[in-house]
């Protein structure tokens, strides 16, 4: 899982988010684990074995596996937004954001797959507060998507008949790279970053 980006999401260094060594290796763990068995499947064993610690340490720092999957589906969804909203504050026009948006999204996703398959195939067993949190966090990233559409419309730059379906199809075509994409992939990250933005823009009605 040398692929997965879990530093950018948890930092090991002092500060107000950081994460205790040993609270960052559950997180690891847990992500291996939901990613490669699914949620239900996993025990709190076999986190807490993978992370090296034994299975009453794990408490010490997560009432439950169910708050391990809520803090890595919070995180993932957070990180998404970050990158969605930076690309949509970026410059040029609706096209160009929309073109660095998808690359992101997509690349994103490739070296984060094992966290993105669980962000976004475990919803179903989250609890029902932290349910709503990412809900919500799922929401933004679809409204910032569906106002780049927008903009891309009321420019002539894009020919939409719905602009909801359309954030939607844009932000599934990111978000299933997870599930398929494997160190055996032909494509490099960024490449397939690329190649996804070319025919989001086509998909858009947009001259490429």
């Amino acid at each position: 899982m040398t692929s997965t980006p879990l530093a950018d999401l948890w930092p090991t260094l002092p500060g107000a988010d950081a994460r205790p060594e040993a609270a960052y290796r559950l997180l690891q763990a847990a992500v291996e684990s939901f990613a490669e068995r699914g949620f239900h499947a996993t025990t709190t064993r076999d986190i807490a074995t993978a992370a090296g610690m034994s299975p009453a340490a794990l408490y010490i720092h997560y009432q439950s596996k169910a708050a391990l999957l809520a803090e890595i589906s919070r995180a993932g969804h957070a990180a998404t937004l970050t990158l969605v909203r930076g690309a949509v504050a970026g410059g040029g026009g609706p096209a160009e954001r929309m073109r660095e948006l998808v690359e992101q999204f997509a690349a994103w996703h490739a070296r984060a797959r094992m966290v993105g398959r669980v962000v976004n195939y475990e919803l179903h067993a989250l609890p029902e507060d932290a349910y709503a949190v990412v809900a919500a966090l799922r929401l933004d990233i679809e409204r910032e998507v569906s106002a780049l559409i927008e903009a891309g419309v009321a420019a002539g730059e894009f020919q939409v008949a719905e602009v909801r379906t359309a954030a939607r199809a844009v932000t599934s075509l990111g978000i299933d790279v997870s599930r398929w994409y494997t160190d055996n992939s032909s494509e490099a990250p960024e490449e397939l970053g690329r190649r996804y933005g070319e025919l989001v823009l086509r998909m858009l009605g947009a001259r490429v």
